[in-house]
């Protein structure tokens, strides 16, 4: 942000809104006046028994010139009233005891070198529910996903003389919706319980009310449109320059994000939903002039239709549609998303062709990536949507930030995630050497924490399940992700077979459809997606799933593995054109 007015001791700037207020202030009194010309001020200079030349009431504080170098902000709230009676009359000063001293200007003069290096990418972060509740987070969140990013491109994409820039949109504070009637009807009763809920939860009412959806699109669209247009006029050559627009969205956002970029409207999907039903109408127990009066009825409806169709059409031909948004998207990056069970609920159903254009087309959005905790209980899959085998094919599980030379995410190959579901007989004997590996991604070294516990702990709780149906086989069951899964016969084996596949209990035949895919294991090229959407954050080792189900929905911000995740993708289409780096990032 732009700073002017900077707080004494830390040095943060004020909020731009208060520093230009208080910047016309302080011209207007001290215009024409000499200031001090170093920067080297005596910022512990008492002023003890001076009093205020001027003051300056802000919306929460107000402001007190004591000479034009000596300028303090204090807080107008109740608590910080009463402190500051009380320690004036124990014979402290008002400045001493409750002042913040402000300086006009950094504490070092600026220079043209002294500037990060050229934006060419930004990402817009987007809220779920609860920004009511605790005013603010988003910026928090961002923060902490800006630190995480800086963190990783000085590991990872130092060699890069380009920088991606994340931007918090709050679009939740502006909107009145129904004001306060809903608080007004809330019993008294364990009240704080259910402000939260009002502050949180009654977001996804609000969404799906007609009567308020609207004001929450228009709400986030507007939003995203000033925040674009405030970023291009202070930035003039990021346009000319072809920079790139990315939207990081969470819970519920990705859902109000999603439909700002589609432009769907439940009123016109209602209309398509009633124009099936009136072309089959019921003829049961119909009688001929019924019958007949309700074919006459179907031609002139569909007259009519044809006739508002061309209508319509002309319309559109006088008139140049304005996109909804003011920037194509990039990439658009779901976080514990519960966009799939909507579309799901909106009549979307899998298709033959494996086309991220069935669920979002690319001449609106250049890539669409799901990315999800596997034990967050809001988030849901997209691929099964498009394809329907999917829900059978394991997400990618996206790399550890720690690990060195990575496989490329786009050279993973589909696997499945229950190989052992084939309309076959599998003789125990055979099934270790006949079934697919399960995993999701090359197994990385054990030592490194954070992975799948799928994957590195299958093969110490198989061993302990061997013991007996005690504790190991409490484990397995509670831990183990395939039930058909075989123990093995000893720890010794267990360690062996480590990177081998599970086999099935013998003679067990379970009738599924059979997918064709390649003695490894892997699926079909003819069946797979065009690209993958759906990518795995790793459970940690020693991690609960239980408490992982409470705190992985708010887990993604400062998440360095996501971090590097969003980096390599926004990194991309720098990476094709220039020449390789030290470490792939793909």
């Amino acid at each position: 942000m732009r700073g002017q007015w900077f707080i004494d001791g830390t040095w943060q700037p004020l909020e731009e809104e208060e520093s230009n207020l208080i910047e016309q202030e302080h011209l207007s009194c001290f215009r024409g006046q000499r200031i001090q010309e170093s920067f080297e001020m005596d910022v512990s200079k008492s002023i003890d028994g001076k009093d205020a030349v001027h003051s300056f009431k802000l919306s929460r504080n107000h402001v007190d010139w004591h000479n034009m170098d000596e300028v303090y902000i204090y807080s107008d709230a109740t608590t910080s009233k009463i402190a500051r009676t009380v320690t004036q009359k124990l014979g402290f000063s008002k400045a001493s005891s409750s002042g913040t001293r402000l300086h006009r200007g950094y504490v070092e003069e600026a220079s043209l070198e002294d500037k990060p290096s050229q934006t060419t990418h930004i990402v817009f972060v987007v809220h779920g529910i609860g920004q009511k509740m605790d005013q603010g987070r988003i910026i928090k969140n961002t923060a902490m996903m800006r630190e995480a990013a800086r963190k990783i491109e000085e590991r990872h994409f130092s060699n890069h003389a380009t920088h991606v820039e994340f931007l918090p949109v709050e679009w939740r504070s502006k909107l009145t919706l129904d004001g306060d009637t809903v608080d007004s009807i809330t019993p008294d009763k364990v009240r704080g319980l259910r402000d939260m809920l009002n502050s949180s939860a009654m977001d996804i009412m609000y969404y799906t009310s007609p009567l308020y959806r609207d004001e929450l699109v228009k709400g986030l669209q507007q939003e995203l449109n000033r925040l674009y247009s405030l970023f291009c006029s202070r930035n003039p050559d990021f346009e000319e320059k072809g920079g790139k627009v990315s939207i990081v969205s969470h819970s519920l956002g990705c859902v109000i994000t999603y439909d700002i970029m589609t432009g769907w409207n439940p009123v016109r999907f209602y209309e398509q939903l009633m124009e099936k039903e009136d072309e089959l109408p019921d003829e049961e127990w119909m009688s001929y002039e019924e019958r007949h009066l309700l074919d006459e009825l179907y031609i002139t409806k569909r007259r009519l239709r044809e006739i508002e169709e061309r209508l319509n059409g002309l319309k559109a031909s006088s008139m140049t549609q304005i996109p909804a948004l003011k920037f194509k998207v990039e990439n658009f990056f779901c976080m514990g998303s519960p966009l799939a069970v909507f579309l799901a609920l909106r009549g979307i159903r899998p298709g033959n062709t494996g086309s991220q254009d069935h669920i979002l087309p690319r001449e609106i959005c250049n890539r669409l990536l799901n990315i999800f905790h596997p034990t967050d209980p809001v988030a849901y899959r997209l691929e099964p949507l498009i394809l329907k085998h999917y829900s059978n094919i394991s997400p990618v599980q996206i790399h550890w930030y720690n690990t060195s030379n990575p496989l490329p995410y786009e050279h993973m190959k589909p696997c499945f995630l229950h190989p052992c579901k084939e309309s076959t007989s599998i003789a125990e004997n055979e099934g270790i050497s006949t079934i697919p590996s399960p995993v999701t991604s090359p197994v990385l070294p054990r030592r490194h924490y954070g992975e799948s516990i799928t994957n590195i702990g299958k093969a110490s709780i198989l061993g302990a399940a061997s013991i007996g149906k005690g504790l190991g086989g409490m484990l397995f069951s509670r831990f183990g992700r395939s039930s058909t899964a075989q123990p093995s016969e000893t720890p010794k084996d267990s360690m062996e077979d480590e990177k081998k596949p599970v086999a099935s209990p013998p003679t067990t035949t379970v009738a599924t459809q059979t997918l064709p895919h390649s003695s490894s294991g892997f699926l079909d090229s003819a069946l797979e997606l065009d690209h993958r959407i759906d990518f795995e954050l790793r459970e940690g080792l020693v991690e609960s799933r239980y408490w992982s189900a409470v705190t992985s929905h708010t887990a993604y911000w400062s998440s360095l593995d996501v971090a590097l995740f969003l980096l390599t993708f926004m990194y991309k289409h720098e990476h094709d054109n220039n020449a390789k780096p030290d470490l792939d990032p793909i």
